[in-house]
């Protein structure tokens, strides 16, 4: 029997046990073919509010929320510090006491210095569910859209599928860890055999690295650290690079572009997604990326637009799993 995940908070997948995630995923997949049948679904949440409060600005995210609430039948508050108190020093409890007793539900994005933190403390004082949107360590709402994605693409046949996790030399600004975190920890816990690659200078925290692979000895998979996307992309399933900052070996944002500049000096090719790696795969498999990407820098447009390329299904899933996140949290569905 499942467990209700009325009321429940969405800070990590790590807090919700598998059948949890596989409960949610099912909602989804509910929603998803309703959606594609025509057939609506505005009473699940009608007049029901779903704040969103970001701190930084969104595209998918937000867009995801605001047009599954509406589908739901209820309504989105588009929040920021500056529009609220919250600029002006209100704390996070005076916050979430209030907005308690306006709404049914909140999803927060603050993905540089303590979101995490923040979201605990709101979701301490909250009598509404609390929904992480991203953070500076976790990005649930997005995992869970991939793993949905990777279950339709393989027909729920995840065992033992390899996924490569990988940097790529995203350039300009210092990019979270949250979506590395995030892979590593959700994806062994359903079957996959994960393959993270890195460069020296760009290692996870230190207790995600130890959880994912206590995730793998737990389902019976595989956890393995590479320094070469090209070995990585050997026999792989899934290839899912994205770009993140050298946190964990500096804080100074200058020292830390400017590293991840030097992997992409004279021209070089070794943490970016072309056509040359992805023939390195298994038949059948997918390049996944949670957008936006850089084209041509990160990822070849020959590979973004080819037939391995999932991104569009796996952006589209972003609004089946919102949606399931707030019919099941909201209304317990």
């Amino acid at each position: 029997m499942y467990s209700s995940l009325k009321g429940k908070h969405l800070l990590a997948t790590q807090d919700w046990t598998v059948e949890e995630i596989e409960r949610l995923l099912a909602v989804a997949s509910r929603l998803k073919e309703e959606r594609n049948l025509g057939i609506p679904h505005y009473d699940l949440l009608r007049a029901k509010t779903f704040f969103m409060l970001f701190f930084e600005e969104s595209t998918r995210t937000r867009n995801a929320f605001e047009a599954g609430i509406h589908q739901l039948g209820g309504h989105a508050h588009f929040l920021t510090p500056k529009a609220t108190q919250i600029d002006h020093g209100e704390t996070a409890k005076d916050t979430i006491k209030v907005l308690s007793r306006y709404g049914e539900g909140i999803g927060v994005r603050k993905t540089f210095g303590v979101g995490h933190a923040y979201m605990g403390e709101l979701a301490k004082h909250s009598s509404i569910p609390v929904v992480n949107m991203q953070c500076e360590d976790f990005h649930p709402t997005q995992v869970l859209a991939d793993l949905m994605t990777i279950k339709e693409k393989f027909q729920n046949n995840l065992k033992n599928k390899k996924i490569v996790v990988s940097w790529t030399s995203a350039p300009n600004y210092i990019r979270p860890l949250s979506m590395a975190h995030s892979l590593v920890l959700c994806m062994p816990r359903f079957g996959l055999d994960v393959t993270l690659a890195h460069p020296p200078e760009f290692k996870l925290k230190p207790e995600v690295m130890e959880q994912a692979k206590k995730n793998a000895e737990l389902a019976g998979g595989k956890f393995e650290v590479a320094d070469s996307m090209e070995e990585a992309c050997k026999g792989a399933d899934i290839v899912y690079a994205k770009g993140w900052g050298p946190i964990m070996h500096t804080e100074d944002e200058a020292e830390g572009i400017s590293i991840i500049d030097t992997y992409r000096k004279n021209g070089s090719m070794d943490w970016v997604v072309d056509k040359r790696k992805m023939d390195l795969t298994n038949p059948g498999s997918i390049y996944m990326h949670c957008m936006p990407f850089d084209r041509d820098i990160e990822v070849t447009s020959e590979v973004v637009d080819g037939p391995h390329s999932v991104v569009y299904d796996e952006a589209e899933n972003r609004l089946h799993i919102m949606k399931a996140i707030m019919a099941a949290t909201m209304a317990g569905l």
